[in-house]
């Protein structure tokens, strides 16, 4: 498939974030746990540059506790600070606030010395679409402050809100870059709902993502839809046995492979397949990161993550 999506109001929010960089402290750059490399958006290191900077990791409930703890190391050697969170639920979320005070520390102390009076850490929340920034926004602010939804593009503006006592947050829209160079990013992110269903051939979609569950997850992917000698089949070939075993039939036999495409895509991004990280952390010469898809966990793709708080 060849997926590109960039729409209008996301090269908007480029010029935004840049725009309003300088009004922040610490910048929250929110990634999605299954795929911290594919749902990072080249674009923000060269945008926020030095400033301070945490990385929560976003539907860490949704990740494979084993591949988190890897990602948790490979942070730390980076000398980022990082926290697991699920937004929904609030798990990690109580750990935010010392985490920030923890990167304003030498900020405030120069301010104690200037007899400045205290004033909140102003905050700039950063993310593709639908890695569920609104969802932490409105967990950690205890009320609905900004909008949700389960589709991207949902926050189309900025605002400021008062998240805590000591904090103040200005949200911003996820941004995209408008071309994906590399084909397992592209999907990693479909497959994890950041890209609109409606511009993608979903059949395709499921199929790719069935290929890639039976390789690296086959216990749970075969257990869900209950698939006996399915190894080496296709993408398509699996969809039409689970199809055929969820019983999505059509007149005549045929299987519906919309339903079952939409199914095992809903499932997926809904956890009922399991814990499941499609991306582990690896080095390149550069110090950056690409993920591989394979699994190597001792946990077997079971379990959740809270992860480490790195400061």
């Amino acid at each position: 498939m060849n997926i590109q999506w960039f729409p209008g109001h996301m090269a908007k929010t480029k010029r935004l974030l840049t725009e309003n960089l300088k009004l922040v402290d610490v910048v929250i750059e929110l990634l999605d746990a299954r795929i911290p490399a594919s749902s990072k958006n080249p674009e923000i290191d060269k945008i926020i540059k030095n400033k301070p900077r945490l990385v929560v990791l976003n539907k860490s409930d949704l990740a494979d506790n084993g591949i988190s703890r890897r990602w948790s190391d490979w942070y730390r050697g980076m000398g980022i600070p990082v926290l697991f969170a699920d937004s929904v639920k609030g798990t990690g979320l109580n750990k935010l606030i010392s985490n920030l005070r923890h990167l304003m520390k030498d900020r405030f102390e120069r301010d104690r010395q200037k007899g400045r009076r205290f004033r909140t850490i102003k905050t700039m929340v950063v993310g593709i679409p639908n890695v569920g920034k609104s969802t932490f926004i409105n967990k950690i602010a205890g009320r609905a402050v900004a909008a949700t939804g389960d589709r991207p593009g949902v926050t189309k503006g900025k605002q400021w809100i008062r998240l805590h006592p000591e904090i103040d947050l200005l949200d911003t829209p996820g941004i995209l870059w408008p071309k994906f160079d590399d084909r397992d990013t592209a999907l990693n992110l479909a497959f994890t709902g950041a890209i609109k269903d409606e511009i993608l051939d979903v059949i395709q979609l499921a199929a790719a993502l069935a290929e890639k569950l039976s390789a690296d997850y086959p216990e749970l992917f075969f257990k869900r839809y209950k698939l006996q000698n399915a190894e080496g089949l296709s993408g398509i070939e699996l969809l039409e046995a689970a199809g055929k075993n969820r019983g999505c039939i059509l007149s005549g036999g045929i299987i519906d492979m919309k339903r079952i495409a939409d199914t095992i895509l809903d499932e997926f991004r809904g956890g009922k397949i399991g814990a499941i990280s499609l991306e582990k952390p690896t080095w390149d010469e550069t110090g950056d990161t690409d993920g591989e898809s394979e699994n190597d966990s001792t946990d077997g793709g079971a379990g959740n993550s809270e992860g480490k708080t790195e400061a």
